[in-house]
C-alpha cells in the first residue's frame, strides 16, 4: 500500500512550495513505548497497533527524505510530538517563527506569537495557521497554556486519558474560564 507514502510525499511537496521554509525537519515515534506508558499505562491503550500500511510507508518516507536532504528526529522513550514541541520552542526566538505542522489539537498548549500551529491542507480545505487567538477561540480560553487544564478536565479518548465523569467541552471551557 503506498497511499501513505504518496500522501506524505503530496503534502511535503505543498509545504515546500507554497511555504517555503528556510528550515525543516520530520520526527517519527520511535519503536516501544515513551515515558507516559511507564507513568500510565493505559496510555494509549484503547489504539489499534500501527496499520500495515503506515508501517510499509515509514521506511520508504525516511529514505524520501534523506532524497531531499530533510533531517528526520527520532529519540528513545519520546513520542515525535514531543520531539516537535521541544525543538518549537527551543529554536523561535524574536527572529525566528517556528510552524508545529500538525492535525493534533494538543499542540494549541504550545502555541505563542513566534510559535504557530500549522494544519496541513485536507479534503480540499486550505491549510491553516494558528496562533493565540484562534487556539483560544476554538477552544473557549484566555491563554494557549490553558488547553493543558482544559483537557484534564475534559478528557483526551484519542490518547485514553479521562477526563472529570460529567465533564463536557463546554463545561471544561466554562470552568477553565471562571477559575483560570
Amino acid at each position: 500500500d503506498s497511499s501513505a507514502v504518496y500522501g506524505f510525499v503530496n503534502t511535503l511537496e505543498e509545504v515546500l512550495r507554497n511555504e517555503k521554509p528556510d528550515f525543516i525537519g520530520v520526527a517519527f515515534d520511535p519503536k516501544g513505548g515513551t515515558f507516559r506508558h511507564e507513568m500510565y499505562k493505559e496510555y494509549k491503550a484503547q489504539r489499534e497497533e500501527t496499520p500495515e500500511g503506515i508501517r510499509f510507508a515509514v521506511p520508504y518516507i525516511k529514505k524520501i527524505l534523506e532524497a531531499y536532504n530533510i533531517p528526520t528526529l527520532e529519540v528513545a522513550g519520546y513520542e515525535a510530538d514531543d520531539v516537535i514541541g521541544t525543538l518549537a520552542w527551543r529554536f523561535s526566538s524574536d527572529e525566528i517563527e517556528v510552524f508545529m505542522m500538525t492535525p493534533d489539537k494538543d499542540f494549541g498548549q504550545l502555541v505563542t506569537d513566534k510559535v504557530l500551529l500549522y494544519k496541513p491542507a485536507k479534503f480540499g480545505e486550505p491549510a491553516q495557521v494558528w496562533g493565540p487567538k484562534e487556539v483560544c477561540e476554538r477552544y473557549g480560553i484566555k491563554e494557549p497554556r490553558q488547553l493543558i487544564d482544559f483537557l484534564g478536565l475534559w478528557g483526551d479518548a484519542a490518547d485514553n486519558i479521562p477526563g472529570i465523569p460529567g465533564i463536557g467541552e463546554k463545561t471544561a471551557a466554562q470552568l477553565v474560564g471562571q477559575y483560570g
